[in-house]
């Protein structure tokens, strides 16, 4: 690549083949105030790394203070933390230094925010953490499923730029920076996706989760508005406001479109087993049988598995929760 112009900042990665990792890394420093329209460099000798201001994934030296990130060295072990036990890649160790401010940046939210923490860490569970974890070989298989059903992943479409092993001699500088580019987009999707999907529903959660005992004084009764894909935000809020169990809802009112549905909180956020199931009695009735055996009018069904049941009315599905709760 060319010269950087004097004054220029400039950045370095290994030349050659390229991966993941890498060209998101790239990207990543582009968003931040201090490396915006640096000078790329890609090189394995050590005088031209010398004189970048950054180095990441090449170098065999991870010092923040002097902007060296590679994780390649046989000592190197450090994770993203918050319960993540994937050793990070370059892209990793961009985010964990920077991230922070490319973050408040893109979202709009100050690192003050009482969101901001929340929104931070689910881009890395949600994006980058599996790049660390490809990078570092975590989950891999070699079976054909297994390759085939991967051909779409952003993994699999960055190495499309890499030329096949029978191809003439090529520009790799070129092919990388399209690498980047594409690496950025998703990123940029997963940022837009956190700050105009996954925060507005955590919200939704959350105001319903701190509304629970007006339904009921036991808390354990929770009451949407409208649908909301409810389960991992519970989980995850009921974690960082410390609720005790006793206090954990056991039941989630919802409209439908000609009723109410009451819905048993799982074990976890993708089980059909429930912490407390709606009553063995009700189970696999429907319509007047069962609004008899339970006592509350104008039920419409409920599971055979007692995971979920209607009310034609929301004051029907509140009786049937309280019910429930008591049986």
């Amino acid at each position: 690549m060319s010269a950087a112009q004097p004054g220029t900042k400039i950045i370095a990665t290994h030349s050659g083949t390229f991966h993941l990792d890498e060209a998101l890394a790239t990207y990543m420093l582009w968003q931040t105030e201090e490396f915006k329209g640096a000078q790329l460099v890609r090189s394995r000798d050590a005088e031209v790394l010398a004189t970048a201001d950054v180095v990441y994934d090449v170098g065999s030296v991870y010092d923040p203070a002097s902007h060296r990130y590679d994780h390649h060295q046989r000592e190197f072990s450090d994770v993203f933390g918050h319960g993540f036990t994937t050793r990070l890649s370059s892209a990793g160790l961009i985010y964990r230094h920077f991230g922070r401010e490319i973050v408040a940046k893109k979202v709009g939210i100050p690192e003050s925010d009482p969101s901001f923490q929340a929104i931070y860490l689910r881009l890395y569970r949600s994006f980058i953490h599996m790049v660390d974890a490809i990078d570092n070989g975590v989950g891999a298989c070699p079976c054909s499923e297994r390759l085939f059903m991967d051909s779409t992943s952003l993994n699999s479409r960055i190495s499309r730029f890499l030329p096949r092993w029978d191809e003439e001699e090529t520009d790799m500088d070129e092919r990388f920076k399209k690498a980047v580019a594409l690496a950025g987009e998703e990123f940029e999707y997963a940022i837009e996706h956190v700050k105009g999907t996954w925060l507005p529903t955590r919200n939704i959660v959350r105001d319903a989760l701190r509304a629970r005992f007006d339904h009921h004084p036991s808390g354990q009764i929770m009451v949407f508005d409208s649908f909301a894909p409810w389960q991992q935000h519970l989980f995850d809020l009921e974690i960082e406001d410390e609720i005790p169990e006793a206090q954990r809802p056991l039941y989630i009112l919802m409209p439908s479109p000609d009723s109410f549905r009451i819905r048993a909180v799982g074990i976890s956020p993708t089980s059909f087993e429930s912490r407390k199931a709606l009553p063995a009695p009700w189970r696999g009735l429907r319509d007047g049988e069962l609004s008899t055996v339970a006592g509350v009018e104008d039920c419409t069904f409920v599971h055979a598995s007692g995971f979920i049941g209607g009310n034609a009315t929301f004051h029907g599905a509140l009786q049937m929760a309280i019910r429930a709760i008591e049986h």
